[in-house]
């Protein structure tokens, strides 16, 4: 009796290595090509992402001293009453333009202030330290948060929970002749992401969080803390920027403070 028993469970054990030999056969021949999907997510890899700040010093970066400095390992963005701002002003990565890249990094933005990762971006030389372009914004109250402005330029591309596509001004109208109301005319809404209110209650107020960019040809994903909040392909062959400079923004207003940290940047 002992015996029969003692078979059966050798006959089961020999099944089930049988089974998963095969089934790791199966998943080796899948090809290249046709491979795990999961792979690919930007939001699932970590592979190939390179600090670009060594969260001791300022090193590599262009600045106002007076409004950037590094504490407790993270880049601060800060305005006093002392130091009230007449424009904006920025921090800017000297390692040159960059085009299609991924870009992951956490910040923190005190109650009161506003700010945003730019990239993709020119000088803006009428101003010192200061960029011309896309950027992912950031603002205390979260009611832009995720969305895409396109600083001194276009203005709103995406507001949060939208996916757009953006066309030109027509012949003969300049940039600022077709902006209303702080938004593009152009821009084209192709499907809703989520509620605009529901997105932004993803995002803790006075804590850390995380953004994470992807941006390939014309098409540029912003993502907080993992959800996408906004996708702009942008049409717009007149205005658009396919390469160009990446910094961090102090916006105008009153006093407030704004962190970043382990600022991580893939280029595709």
């Amino acid at each position: 009796m002992k015996l029969n028993f003692f078979k059966k469970y050798l006959f089961v054990e020999a099944v089930g290595l049988l089974m998963l030999f095969g089934y790791l056969v199966d998943f080796a021949s899948i090809p290249e090509k046709q491979g795990p999907r999961y792979a690919k997510d930007p939001l699932m890899s970590e592979v190939d992402f390179e600090p670009i700040f060594n969260g001791k010093d300022l090193e590599g970066w262009e600045y106002d001293p007076v409004y950037w400095s590094v504490k407790d390992g993270a880049i601060v963005g800060e305005i006093t009453p002392e130091t009230i701002l007449k424009s904006n002003t920025f921090i800017i990565w000297k390692g040159g333009e960059v085009g299609d890249f991924e870009l992951k990094l956490d910040y923190w933005i005190s109650e009161v202030g506003n700010s945003g990762v730019q990239y993709r971006s020119d000088r803006f030389t009428e101003v010192p330290f200061a960029l011309r372009g896309y950027q992912a914004d950031i603002d205390a109250a979260n009611r832009y948060t995720g969305q895409n402005y396109e600083e001194r330029k276009r203005t709103t591309l995406a507001y949060r929970g939208q996916k757009t596509d953006i066309t030109s001004q027509p012949d003969g109208m300049t940039v600022r002749e077709y902006v209303e109301r702080n938004a593009w005319k152009g821009l084209h809404v192709t499907e809703e992401l989520g509620d605009r209110e529901e997105l932004g209650n993803l995002i803790k107020k006075g804590e850390w969080n995380s953004i994470h960019l992807v941006i390939k040809g014309n098409v540029m994903k912003h993502y907080v803390n993992g959800t996408l909040m906004s996708e702009v392909h942008d049409d717009d062959e007149k205005n658009r920027m396919l390469s160009g400079l990446l910094g961090m923004q102090v916006h105008v207003g009153p006093p407030m403070m704004v962190k970043f940290k382990d600022i991580q940047l893939k280029k595709l």
